[in-house]
């Protein structure tokens, strides 16, 4: 790694890991992770990475997003389409997750625009629209085996979030509810709203309730996800947006979620493809 030395960063150790030939595992004695990020992006392009200041180790606690990161969808915009409005609202959507527009204002502003849908919609967009994104159960199945706590918080809703939670194998929710009566939309939310301020203090709470030194995992794609990712140990962003991508520590570029349990040193051998119970 000539480039780190001659950027002042000497690399003390670098090698593949012995299981994996397709992850880098480097120590540095000193150095910044946005320098060496910009070294690795030039010299191994769009690989996926993860950097800290400490030896690398198994997280106690694993807090995602879920749209776009567990799942390959935005759950707003397909139960959009059941409306005739997807393009329509997958284009705020889109501006909210790149951070160009305040995330509460966007996100009641979508919600809005789906007053009058049917409830069923919702049982409908589940079962013909949603599907978890490749290694997502086995990723959490294989945390939770090596004693990791499991949390899935959302700027979505629980009328999605919830079923994904249990199919997936993780312990708790969070996210927002949308408002229904008479069996329809009522175009606003149920309670507080769920934005990036609530998955921040939800991953602060969740770890300090498991003392100190516990080591923290967190996931995502967007702006809402950068306050959880930077709070996190290992912020790893999932092919994510440009802002959410430069505030990560690490980063998936391809599709399977089972690359972070490679990141993480993890061998193929104790990987878990359902948690039992």
């Amino acid at each position: 790694m000539a480039a780190a030395s001659q950027a002042d960063m000497p690399v003390a150790m670098a090698g593949m890991l012995d299981f994996c030939s397709d992850v880098l595992q480097l120590s540095l004695p000193h150095g910044d992770r946005a320098g060496l990020s910009a070294i690795l992006d030039e010299n191994f392009g769009d690989c996926d990475l993860l950097i800290a200041d400490h030896a690398i180790e198994v997280p106690r606690l694993f807090v995602s997003d879920m749209d776009s990161t567990m799942i390959g969808q935005e759950c707003i915009d397909e139960l959009a389409d059941f409306a005739g409005i997807k393009e329509q609202v997958a284009a705020i959507t889109e501006r909210a997750m790149l951070g160009e527009l305040d995330f509460e204002s966007a996100l009641k502003e979508r919600v809005g625009l789906l007053e009058g849908l049917e409830e069923e919609a919702i049982d409908r967009c589940l079962s013909e629209r949603i599907r978890p994104v490749d290694g997502a159960r086995t990723l959490v199945a294989t945390l939770r085996s090596k004693g990791c706590r499991t949390v899935l918080v959302t700027g979505g809703f629980h009328h999605f979030a919830d079923p994904v939670a249990e199919s997936l194998g993780f312990e708790r929710v969070v996210g927002n509810r949308l408002a229904v009566a008479g069996g329809k939309l009522t175009g606003g939310l149920a309670g507080p709203v769920s934005d990036a301020s609530t998955k921040l203090a939800t991953l602060v709470e969740e770890r300090d309730s498991l003392g100190e030194g516990a080591r923290v995992l967190a996931t995502g794609d967007g702006a809402n996800d950068i306050p959880m990712m930077e709070a996190a140990d290992y912020g790893i962003a999932y092919r994510a947006k440009p802002k959410a991508r430069a505030a990560a520590a690490g980063r998936i570029a391809g599709r399977d979620l089972t690359a972070v349990l490679k990141l993480f040193g993890i061998p193929q051998s104790e990987w878990v493809e359902d948690f039992p119970g």
